[in-house]
């Protein structure tokens, strides 16, 4: 009885299935924990190069953004001559900030002012709406005579809404119909042309365009 649970001579005990099972657990996860390592490291190594590349990409957004701003902010200054927003292209001498035609400062209201200068010559655009005092001061018509009147100016030729604008000079254009002053004497020789009402024929436009021509030193 004593012989029942005791493995006779040359019988070795089963340990196959444990052992065998243990087996390949083990070679089953050796192989897997590299690849699964392997895999992690590589998808660490990628994801500070896309974050990399994000930041990259939004940085130069930025710069895009900013140098197009600036350019937005800066145009005047860019793209016309001596920095002055009112110089038309080609125009080769400055005009002061505030500008005088033949000594005439031009009226307080102007607007929408240009020139251009081109061998001692200017041409300046403006629109105002004290053209009667301008006109007074700069002695183009006395005070007091009509400011319509053929000893002091005459007709332009340019009908109603037909526009012109001088070569050279830039903004918008004077549109008829217009009348022509020139100034007369010893003193500097300025040329005004002004928009006239295109109804009635003894008024201006509210406001009108002023074309003035004179000479530059």
């Amino acid at each position: 009885m004593s012989e029942i649970g005791v493995p006779g001579p040359g019988l070795v005990p089963d340990e196959t299935d444990e052992t065998g099972e243990t087996g390949e657990t083990g070679e089953t996860g050796e192989a897997t924990e590299p690849q699964g390592a392997e895999g992690h490291a590589a998808h660490r190594g990628a994801s500070p190069t896309r974050r990399r590349l994000s930041c990259l990409a939004v940085g130069v957004a930025f710069l895009a953004l900013s140098a197009g701003g600036l350019v937005w902010l800066f145009q005047d200054e860019l793209f016309h001559p001596f920095g002055d927003a009112r110089a038309c292209e080609g125009s080769d001498t400055s005009l002061p900030k505030v500008i005088s035609a033949g000594g005439t400062p031009l009226p307080a209201d102007a607007s929408e002012i240009h020139y251009a200068t081109d061998d001692g010559t200017a041409q300046v655009s403006f629109l105002t709406s004290r053209l009667p005092d301008y006109l007074h001061r700069a002695g183009l018509v006395p005070d007091g005579a009509p400011l319509l009147d053929e000893r002091y100016g005459s007709a332009y030729a340019l009908g109603t809404d037909e526009t012109e604008l001088p070569k050279g000079l830039c903004g918008p254009a004077l549109r008829g119909p217009a009348w022509s002053y020139l100034a007369t004497g010893s003193g500097p020789g300025v040329n005004v042309l002004v928009e006239r009402s295109p109804i009635g024929t003894d008024g201006f436009r509210d406001p009108a365009r002023v074309m003035v021509s004179f000479d530059v030193g």
